[in-house]
């Protein structure tokens, strides 16, 4: 690890603008709490604010906010007019791409001044032709299904964890969050009437209907909000008479469920940070057995994707960066392992162990079915009648392989080819597609620069058809902007790629404020995003920049491999060799660098702070895991135990604590030193990294830190909100341009820059990047 930058390394620091004045800091109350492990002891006076039932607790966060307002009071104006020109891009009367399904046209309609989208539908004509929508209308024939303003009513915060209607399309089930805590409710409602007809409480993301329409499949949650039970709901029978169909007893594992193209299999998967397992039921049985698919072997990971009678599956038990194989399905009879949910229940920790052994002795059930370059990551595949497309990663970006097969003859794939994408720098995915039979292919597109972009690809004919590009409204010319990719040089030598984009104009002399974007773990992609509320920073001159580092998944497992465990700090030092680039080949101003990461990627803001606290001039940290090592010993904590192989286990392996004692931020703040303006923000229901975290860590910088009117440390809680922040979009625009000011005010980036248009000015236009 770098040698971190100490007090007197600081006379060489940014220049800072002028001190605004403002109130002092909440003073953080310490109390007496002493941490012990493996003969270590760490004082931790701020342990207490760990408790949010405690009154003191709150009231400080209260205290926090009121002191952020009034420092942020000076950026007020600048705050409002961002806000004004996202909403002045934005068509905020818009309408998704209708996706055709079972006879009916499904889309989202978005009203202007409500906060949440509509869902309807519109049935199909008789030669299926897609309907021509048109924004702020509302189409002849529509059939509501979902008001999200209505879902929210006066709650502060809303989220689905599940959308799905039935087979005979006559019923909606959908799960509802209004805390920001992740757990949900369940309602189905009869489509035809607007009625709630069932409910059931308390459970986790997704829901899968039996193919009679009968039962609803879904998940629950232990304590530390791990998905660890899938359950099956009879309509018409109380929630207390619901069946455990499966529990998985590991606490490194969590389930997911989903539910095959044909609508036939439900797929439940099991899985740590480092091995899966997927389990089937035929959904014309909804009562019956689950079907292992192969057994759980330590470190193998695999998926699987239901097509005809066959499985498709991506795995990695001889090449690292996957491969793709076939196997028959349903196996011969004796050939698979059955579970029913009273077996599971009975014997969980024995059926574990039992396939545990299983596992050593038996051979995998599938075959090779389509070789990739040697380059090449297999990330997923998806099957429909006459073709496969099988989502691949190459040079840092993302790819679609199509490839034409036949379900009878599923061992036999035909000749590849490659989805054609222009832009060299963009992102590509498959986006809806519920059909199976099917030769059109909807997929998405995007960059830095291009809108979010909604076209079909006709397998027989192999030509697009652009079916939608975000509108940016404003007189918007992707031709006034530039991106490009860099690559900096790691520590110990690694080629780490960096992306960059500003507007056209701007020159590479040195004089630009910019931002460098982190995250870096869990093998998470920072794929290029289109982003209109990213063009107001662009206009005023800022240079964003993604530093691609190790602990993601960019270039391969090996990348994600060599940034996590013993391997973590290569994530921070790419950081602050990403950052040297931008300064050493003048793409930004020494004076005027920011750097911006959350929740994982908050964690490596932090680190690299640590690393180089003169490096920065500001720094956003969004709902930041700064206080990892405090978390990671808490096996009580949400999410904790499944964490471990991500990050060591600390709590029973002293090498572990003490990696993560090097790292942690909270632990290894450079007393004395000058760190750059800090906003960490937080939310109270935040299940993934608690508000205390940061609450911690702003407590303790101020405490180890020399104090700079022009350098404030603040912290910003949501108190109804969870890991995303503000769910309603209007709110959303609120929190991130109040964020954006501040970083703006700090990199004195305030004004346009010449020849940026100003979307405030005049009428609303269409330019380019609209429809």
């Amino acid at each position: 690890m770098t040698t971190p930058a100490s007090a007197a390394d600081q006379s060489a620091s940014p220049e800072v603008p002028p001190a605004v004045p403002h109130p002092d800091p909440p003073v953080t109350q310490r109390r007496e709490h002493t941490r012990r492990h493996h003969g270590r002891q760490v004082q931790d006076p701020y342990a207490w604010l760990g408790d949010p039932h405690d009154e003191a607790v709150l009231d400080h966060l209260r205290a926090e906010n009121s002191y952020a307002r009034a420092v942020t009071a000076h950026t007020q104006a600048l705050s409002e007019t961002l806000v004004r020109e996202i909403r002045a891009r934005t068509q905020e009367s818009d309408l998704s791409v209708p996706v055709g399904h079972r006879g009916w046209w499904y889309y989202r309609r978005t009203v202007e001044g409500l906060q949440y989208g509509i869902e309807a539908r519109v049935p199909m004509s008789a030669d299926g032709s897609r309907p021509q929508l048109v924004p702020g209308q509302i189409p002849a024939g529509e059939q509501l299904l979902l008001d999200g303003n209505a879902e929210a009513g006066t709650s502060d915060f809303f989220a689905y964890g599940a959308f799905e209607v039935s087979p005979d399309s006559r019923l909606l089930a959908y799960a509802v969050d209004l805390r920001g805590d992740e757990r949900f409710t369940l309602r189905v409602r009869d489509i035809d009437s607007g009625q709630v007809v069932e409910e059931v409480t308390q459970i986790g993301y997704g829901v899968v209907w039996s193919l009679d329409g009968r039962h609803l499949f879904y998940t629950r949650l232990d304590d530390a909000w791990r998905p660890h039970e899938v359950w099956r709901h009879e309509l018409g029978t109380p929630a207390e008479a619901d069946v455990r169909v499966f529990a998985e007893p590991d606490e490194r594992f969590w389930l997911g469920i989903g539910v095959s193209r044909d609508d036939r299999w439900l797929v439940v998967q099991a899985g740590s940070r480092t091995t899966t397992q997927a389990r089937l039921l035929d959904l014309a049985e909804p009562t019956g057995p689950l079907r292992v698919v192969a057994p759980r072997v330590p470190g193998l990971e695999y998926e699987v994707e239901p097509a005809a009678n066959a499985l498709l599956v991506v795995h990695n038990a001889q090449r690292p960066d996957f491969e793709l194989a076939w196997m028959p399905w349903p196996p011969p009879e004796g050939e698979s392992r059955t579970e029913s949910a009273s077996e599971y229940a009975e014997a969980a920790s024995e059926h574990a162990e039992a396939a545990s052994e299983s596992a050593v002795e038996s051979s995998l059930p599938w075959r090779p079915w389509l070789a990739v370059g040697a380059d090449e990551r297999v990330v997923g595949v998806e099957a429909f009648a006459g073709q496969v497309v099988v989502s691949l990663r190459s040079a840092g970006l993302p790819s679609l392989r199509i490839v034409p097969w036949d379900p009878a003859a599923p061992h036999s794939p035909g000749e590849p080819f490659d989805l054609p994408v222009e832009q060299a720098l963009a992102s590509v995915s498959l986006s809806d597609n519920p059909e199976w039979a099917t030769r059109a292919l909807r997929y998405r597109l995007e960059s830095f620069v291009t809108p979010v972009t909604v076209a079909e690809f006709d397998v027989t004919t192999r030509t697009t058809e652009v079916l939608k590009r975000a509108p940016v409204l404003g007189g918007y010319d992707p031709g006034d902007y530039r991106e490009e990719r860099l690559w900096a040089s790691a520590a110990d030598g690694t080629r780490v790629p960096v992306s960059v984009v500003s507007r056209a104009q701007i020159p590479r002399d040195g004089s630009a404020p910019g931002l460098l974007y982190v995250y870096g773990a869990y093998e998470t992609c920072l794929d290029p995003w289109f982003s209109i509320p990213r063009l107001s920073l662009l206009d005023r001159g800022l240079v964003f920049a993604v530093a691609h580092v190790r602990g993601g998944g960019e270039l391969g497992r090996s990348w994600y491999e060599d940034g996590k465990l013993a391997a973590k700090t290569n994530t921070f030092t790419d950081t602050v060799a990403a950052a040297h680039l931008l300064l050493d080949e003048q793409v930004v101003d020494r004076r005027r660098l920011g750097i911006e990461g959350g929740s994982a990627g908050g964690l490596t803001v932090g680190a690299a702070l640590n690393l180089e606290p003169g490096l920065f001039r500001v720094a956003l940290a969004q709902v930041p895991f700064v206080d990892a090592l405090t978390t990671i010993l808490d096996p009580e904590l949400p999410l904790t135990v499944i964490e471990w192989d991500e990050w060591g286990d600390p709590l029973h392996d002293v090498a572990a604590y003490d990696r993560m004692a090097g790292y942690s931020p909270y632990e290894t703040i450079v007393a004395g030193a000058q760190y750059p303006a800090i906003l960490a923000t937080t939310s109270l229901h935040d299940t993934r990294v608690a508000y205390t975290e940061p609450a911690k860590w702003v407590a303790r910088l101020r405490e180890l830190t020399p104090a700079d009117p022009a350098r404030p440390i603040l912290l910003r809680t949501e108190m109804t909100a969870g890991h995303g922040g503000r769910s309603g979009r209007y709110d959303a625009w609120e929190q991130y341009a109040w964020e954006n000011a501040f970083l703006l005010d700090q990199l004195d980036a305030t004004h346009l820059v010449p020849g940026a248009r100003d979307p405030l000015a005049g009428a609303r236009e269409t330019g380019p990047g609209a429809d």
